[in-house]
């Protein structure tokens, strides 16, 4: 049988770490601004750090994905690529101080990563664990004209989440138009390691956000 290749295609991580500035009154960093003045680069390059209790949820893949909503709260704007609500944003969690999420319509977002595209940041959301429908937005050139939008209703529990695309690379092919042709974009759900859900964009797909999803033996689950 022959093996599945998938060629992931991973935003560009900058050597940066993430830490809050300490600034007088309520202002807030951006997340890019956070990233940019951290001190320590070997400790927060690109890492999610789980609180336990929570949903901690990510997209990569691509030059550049965003969380664009959670049930009906808009998490990251498609206009500015920021956090629509300041209010949500976040450091990342440590051991000393954690904000708390109050009930289920909680959301903090937290800062993970430089992002494929220049002065763009990767983000992480913490949410509670409940069936939530959760819209991704993935950028597989490196510009923003050009977006795939991804939407998955899942039960999620306590756990990390990655919501992960990538080329599929599974099909071997001998004609030179077929490999001269795009390949397919396809979308898994990793939880804690472990691919759950698994969806590919038909060739024919016509419009936008036209995923369907392909079952996954439990032999066939990978890490």
């Amino acid at each position: 049988m022959n093996k599945r290749r998938y060629a992931v295609f991973k935003s560009t991580i900058i050597a940066a770490s993430l830490a809050l500035l300490a600034l007088p009154g309520c202002q807030l960093l951006t997340g890019y601004q956070q990233i940019d003045s951290a001190g320590s680069a070997e400790e927060w390059i690109g890492r999610i750090n789980p609180v336990a209790g929570e949903v901690n949820l990510a997209c990569f893949g691509t030059h550049h994905c965003e969380i664009t909503r959670i049930d009906q709260t808009p998490i990251i704007s498609p206009e500015t690529h920021e956090p629509v609500d300041v209010s949500m944003l976040a450091t990342k969690p440590s051991v000393d101080e954690v904000t708390t999420l109050l009930d289920t319509k909680s959301v903090k977002i937290v800062p993970l990563a430089p992002s494929g595209i220049k002065w763009l940041t990767n983000y992480y959301v913490r949410v509670k664990p409940i069936k939530r429908e959760v819209h991704v937005n993935f950028y597989p050139e490196k510009n923003l004209g050009y977006v795939e939008r991804f939407a998955i209703i899942h039960e999620f529990v306590d756990a990390t989440y990655q919501i992960r695309a990538y080329k599929d690379e599974s099909e071997e092919t001998t004609s030179l138009l077929d490999q001269a042709s795009p390949k397919t974009l396809c979308v898994e759900l990793v939880e804690d390691g472990d691919v759950v859900r698994h969806f590919c964009k038909p060739d024919e797909a016509e419009q936008q956000g036209e995923f369907v999803e392909v079952v996954i033996p439990n032999k066939a689950k990978r890490k």
